[in-house]
């Protein structure tokens, strides 16, 4: 791609070595995520001793290693340790997909973890190596996309969301949606294909009708005024998992986490009612929205939620679902030149854009018939 890395692991685990608290182990060892499950466990099982020095006389046989699961940009395996007294500790691996620091910032997310975690969101962070990081595990189901429209589900995803939000992180709380929106663009408008089909299809792309788009957009977001939080940023449904016995709900992997906007983070979950088909008819309904918004903003009361405060939210959460469409249409670019997954992600980048297309009009309008009525009172 021509591009320099912006984020190199390694560097980031020197830095948790240097910064971290005690409790928080660190290894400069890289596992080969491409290797398949028999291959890799002896890595795994070497990694465990390194970072866990109480470990480091255990048996292999103590040690036993499984798939959780492989999404697009991650591997998960759940490693389970007999311990000399008895003890059976169970931690979840993650590692990081190849190529995945073109697009996610790995300091930051490790920065955040922490204090998320302090917040009661996600794993515990235990220890960070050359390209993943070991958190506890997390006794619970991933959600399914069905599963986020359910009222109840909802309501709760919603009250969290809250919560999230008001964490703080210390550093700049610079929105991040457009530099990276912007730093997307740079490196996919500049791609060149081996596979002369999907150069092809990568020459059908107007660059300069998806930056006027871009431009366009940003300039009417920033009239809204969506108030600036940590936002999540990837909150589908594999990000979510629930305990159904005790009825708790996790929020997991903030790798994309930042300051954004509110109505960014909102927006971009509603597009994930699609599912991984992005069959967008599934995209919730205003009452849908409105139940959601409510136990967003007063999740105490949320049958006391004032008409207008609804409609504010409602016009931030469909402008930014938007530029959800074009973060991840641009982030699908990308992946496609520099990840050996075997994933369709330059198809991923026509349905984003399409269903961009399809909303923008009548999502613009709504936004600027709001910003019109909102002068003359």
């Amino acid at each position: 791609m021509g591009a320099v890395k912006i984020w190199n692991a390694n560097e980031v685990a020197e830095e948790a070595r240097e910064n971290c608290s005690s409790e928080i182990h660190s290894s400069h060892i890289t596992v080969d995520s491409s290797l398949s499950l028999p291959q890799m466990i002896p890595l795994i099982i070497e990694l465990c001793k390194d970072l866990f020095k109480k470990w480091s006389n255990l048996d292999e046989s103590r040690f036993s290693i499984e798939t959780i699961s492989g999404g697009i940009t991650n591997l998960l395996l759940k490693v389970s340790v007999q311990e000399e007294n008895g003890n059976n500790t169970c931690m979840t691996v993650r590692l990081y997909g190849p190529n995945t620091e073109y697009v996610i910032n790995r300091e930051r997310e490790l920065q955040a973890i922490g204090y998320l975690s302090a917040a009661g969101f996600g794993a515990k962070l235990l220890g960070v190596f050359g390209n993943g990081m070991v958190q506890s595990f997390i006794n619970a189901r991933t959600l399914t996309p069905s599963d986020m429209k359910m009222p109840k589900l909802a309501a709760e995803i919603a009250k969290q969301l809250h919560k999230f939000h008001q964490v703080e992180i210390p550093g700049s709380k610079e929105p991040q949606l457009w530099i990276d929106m912007f730093k997307f663009f740079d490196k996919a408008s500049t791609l060149k294909f081996d596979d002369i089909e999907k150069q092809k299809k990568y020459k059908e792309i107007s660059f300069v009708e998806v930056h006027n788009e871009v431009v366009e957009l940003k300039e009417l977001t920033d009239l809204l005024n969506s108030p600036v939080v940590f936002a999540h940023n990837d909150l589908l449904s594999g990000n979510l998992m629930l305990n159904d016995d005790e009825g708790k709900l996790y929020f997991i992997d903030f790798e994309y986490g930042s300051y954004s906007y509110r109505g960014f983070d909102i927006g971009n979950h509603f597009n994930e009612y699609a599912g991984y088909d992005c069959d967008y008819s599934l995209y919730p309904t205003k009452d849908e929205q409105y139940h959601f918004f409510r136990h967003y903003l007063a999740p105490e009361k949320p049958n006391e939620v004032s008409e207008k405060d609804l409609e504010v939210l409602y016009v931030e959460a469909n402008t930014f679902m938007l530029a959800s469409h074009l973060y991840w249409a641009l982030w699908a670019l990308i992946q496609a030149k520099m990840s050996p997954i075997d994933f369709d992600y330059l198809g991923y980048y026509f349905l984003r854009y399409e269903e961009y297309t399809k909303q923008k009009e009548k999502c613009l309008w709504l936004a600027r018939s709001y910003l019109s009525a909102s002068r003359v009172e």
